[in-house]
């Protein structure tokens, strides 16, 4: 029933990708591989139009013609694409706890980015008490990379081919007066934070902004996120800072801890 129902709202929309999409689920419920005629006929395409889109989806890998039988089924492609969305979700599980107990305790924003596209994800934030959640810091929003603290410490493990990409694709967008707007600049600032290992925004994004933000690891040592303490300059003094380091460095390390 509820393939009858889908196949009918795609042949009414004739949208390539809600065809795709239908052969992608068929293929996914059925308990046996299916031939090229078993597929148009369960989703009302023509022969030519269904063997169109198979051979998409094999060519990209995400399902598999048996040479001897000809019939159709599901590679794992699927799963690993999915297993990468749950490895984001299992970050966030983690570090959420931890996130929350600090920004409580330090009265300012915790924030965890992760890396898509050469841009950074917000994939959680915890507002500290009496904070008003700033526009870049909402879960799902992007950030640029080269002028946030997050951004610039997950950039610190970048090969230099992927840096000049990230510039080339993105470039380095001068937001405030203390953005860092050259790739000289830029790199130079990159060496510090793999030598010290964590990074500032200092107003480089918003004026009158600064944080702090450290690496989240994964159990082979690779940089998967970055947390980020944030807080107007008011209060995101240095002594504030010296003041709160270790207890912030303890986070970062419990959360990577906890991934392995």
């Amino acid at each position: 029933m509820a393939r009858t129902s889908q196949s009918s709202k795609f042949s009414n929309t004739n949208q390539s990708t809600d065809k795709v999409l239908a052969i992608l689920e068929l293929l996914s419920c059925s308990e046996i591989p299916l031939r090229l005629i078993d597929i148009a006929t369960e989703l009302n395409l023509n022969t030519s139009t269904a063997l169109r889109f198979l051979n998409s989806l094999e060519q990209n890998g995400y399902i598999y013609k048996d040479k001897q039988t000809l019939k159709y089924h599901m590679t794992f492609k699927l799963c690993g694409l999915a297993s990468h969305i749950s490895s984001h979700t299992d970050l966030v599980q983690v570090a959420a706890p931890q996130m929350e107990k600090l920004s409580h305790e330090l009265r300012e924003c915790v924030c965890l980015a992760i890396e898509q596209n050469y841009s950074v994800i917000y994939v959680n934030v915890s507002d500290g008490p009496n904070q008003i959640l700033r526009t870049t810091q909402r879960i799902g929003i992007a950030a640029p990379m080269h002028c946030t603290g997050v951004g610039k410490v997950i950039l610190s493990e970048f090969p230099m081919e992927k840096i000049d990409e990230m510039i080339a694709l993105k470039g380095l967008e001068q937001y405030t007066e203390h953005t860092l707007s050259t790739k000289e600049d830029l790199l130079a600032e990159l060496t510090v934070i793999r030598q010290r290992g964590y990074g500032y925004d200092n107003e480089e994004c918003e004026s009158g902004v600064r944080c702090i933000a450290f690496p989240i690891r994964n159990s082979s040592g690779r940089i998967v996120a970055a947390l980020s303490v944030t807080g107007p300059l008011s209060r995101m003094t240095d002594q504030f800072i010296d003041a709160n380091f270790r207890r912030i460095l303890e986070t970062v390390q419990d959360i990577s801890i906890r991934l392995g």
